[in-house]
Order: structure tokens, then C-alpha cells, then sequence
């Protein structure tokens, strides 16, 4: 089971090294608005709970999050156009959507009661404030207000999974708030606003749960809602377009959709990740119980 730092990172290393040194750009090279040779699909994934991947964990099973890690080594063949990542994590809200513009983003290490050796966890990935002027500039054209935050480090809705995912740390990576008005249509639009970034090398990933009810983990209604709530998730991200945006616009009301998220903004990046594909399709490419409720990821705008 993958239990501790150095166990992942030897897991890790043999696909992510090669695959991230090969094909991924140097981090110093900016970002500029260019069309690439393919566009990129959008990705909501799991984020799991705090640092869990880099643990021994002993609520639950032992190796209750290593199908989970599996799949997040899988980004780097998965998405091997991309240049950069742009992350919408659920654990940053503002007034005002807000950019994050540091060249060398610190960790935050903003979870609690967890084992010493998980608040000394690097990840060094550098930001990319070129890439965050040019989100600043979509949201303009948009008419989405915004502003832009150099202090702000990634938090573990972010260095948590791409750590997992892309531990040698290659890719320029910029975090993006959420709005704290937790709207899911101004997240759709959002999500458009940035589209044109699918063309420009740039990795859209929303960072949540799709289950994210702590108080009723492990207990049978757990299981019983998230299977259900998931259903209408799987079902809604793979209908057409027009009538996804109408359904997570609406989310609130599906079958057992508080039960699932008391509060939305561990759903609202998927809404940014949907947005952003626009007229394409959506589709599951992770499923999973953990602690007794059923968790999903779903990817927007791939092509094959």
C-alpha cells in the first residue's frame, strides 16, 4: 500500500519522470496565447482528505486511497500537450475571483490534526505569472471582475493530488479562486471565460469531491446518498451540453444533492471545469468508494 512520502515518490517516478522530462516545457518559458496542435479537455478530480496519500492511513482501511493515487499518476500520460495547469480548488473563496500571480507559490498547509511529517511536505512547482496575466485578461473580456494575489501559496486542494500526479514538479501551475458567492451558473461562466486556455497549452482542473459530507462518512446513509447523488452526476456531466449547464445550474435540487454537499464548494470547480468545455462532452474516467461514499472524477472536451 502506498503509505508514506518516499513510497509514492518511488511509485511515482517511473512513469511521471520520464513522461513530465520529455514532454512538458521548461517553467521558465511564459505563457503566451498560441494555439496548440490539439486542444486539452478539462478535468474535475478528487482531491482526497488532507494529505492522505503521504500517510499511514488507519481511519479505515489501509489502502483506502490507493486507487485514488493510481489514477492521478495517470494524468501525465493522460494529458501530455500540456504546458501548464491552471487549478480551481475548493479551498479558496474571495469576494472577488482572485489570481494567483506568485513566480514560487509556497505550501499551505491548510489542514488539521494530521501526522508531523505531513506539514513538512514540498512541492516546489513554480507559478506563472504570465499565465496569470492572461487568465485576468479572459475574465476581463468577460466582464468578470478580478484581482490578483502574489502571496498566495497553493493550498491542499492543489499540492496534494499534482503532487501525487506530477511530483517532480515541472509544470508552471496557477491557482484560481472560487467566487464566494458559491453560485454554480457564475462558475459555469466562468468556466467559459477561460475556454480559449484549452488551446494555449493549459491543463483546466477543478480540484474538489463530488461526495463531501464529513459528518455522515462511514455510515450506511453515506453510502446510500452518495450512490444516489452520483447517479444524477454521472448522468448530468454526459448529457449534452445545453442541458448539462442546465442541470448544474441547478444542482441544488437534485436527489440527494445536500446530503452530498451541505456546502457546494467542493462541486463548484467541476461547474468551472464544465464551463470551460462549452458545446463538448463530458464523460466519467474514475469512480471509487471511500470511507463509504461513492466518488467520481469527469473529464470535459476530449477528443477520442
Amino acid at each position: 500500500m502506498l503509505t508514506r512520502r518516499r513510497g509514492l515518490a518511488t511509485l511515482s517516478a517511473g512513469v511521471g519522470a520520464a513522461v513530465v522530462a520529455r514532454l512538458f516545457r521548461e517553467p521558465t518559458m511564459p505563457i503566451v496565447p498560441t494555439t496548440s496542435t490539439q486542444r486539452l479537455p478539462t478535468i474535475y478530480l478528487p482531491h482526497g482528505g488532507g494529505p492522505c496519500f503521504f500517510m499511514e492511513w488507519t481511519l479505515g482501511p489501509r489502502d483506502t486511497w490507493d486507487r485514488m493515487a493510481a489514477f492521478l499518476r495517470t494524468l501525465p500520460e493522460r494529458y501530455p500537450g500540456a504546458r501548464a495547469v491552471l487549478v480551481i480548488s475548493a479551498h479558496w473563496e474571495e469576494s472577488v475571483v482572485t489570481v494567483q500571480t506568485g513566480a514560487r507559490p509556497p505550501l499551505l498547509f491548510d489542514y488539521h490534526g494530521f501526522p508531523a511529517h505531513t506539514y513538512q511536505l514540498t512541492w516546489e512547482a513554480p507559478g506563472e505569472p504570465a499565465l496569470a496575466a492572461r487568465v485576468r485578461e479572459l475574465l476581463g473580456r468577460a466582464d468578470i471582475p478580478s484581482r490578483e494575489d502574489a502571496q498566495r501559496g497553493f493550498d491542499h486542494g492543489v499540492f496534494v493530488p499534482l503532487k501525487v500526479a506530477f511530483p517532480e514538479a515541472l509544470l508552471p501551475t496557477v491557482q484560481l479562486s472560487l467566487d464566494a458567492s458559491l453560485d454554480a451558473r457564475k462558475h459555469l461562466e466562468l468556466g467559459r471565460a477561460l475556454a480559449p486556455l484549452r488551446d494555449e497549452g493549459v491543463l483546466i482542473v477543478g480540484s474538489g469531491m463530488s461526495f463531501h459530507n464529513m459528518r455522515v462518512l462511514m455510515r450506511p446513509s453515506a453510502r446510500l446518498d452518495s450512490q444516489v447523488f452520483d447517479a444524477w452526476l454521472r448522468q448530468t456531466c454526459e448529457a449534452a451540453p445545453p442541458l448539462r449547464e442546465d442541470r448544474l445550474a441547478a444542482w441544488s435540487a437534485a436527489p440527494a444533492a445536500r446530503a452530498a454537499h451541505p456546502r457546494e464548494e467542493h462541486l463548484l470547480p467541476l461547474m468551472v471545469t464544465s464551463g470551460a468545455a462549452q458545446a463538448e462532452a463530458g464523460r466519467l474516467i474514475f469512480s471509487d468508494e471511500v470511507l463509504g461514499a461513492s466518488v467520481s472524477a469527469f473529464e470535459f472536451g476530449a477528443t477520442a
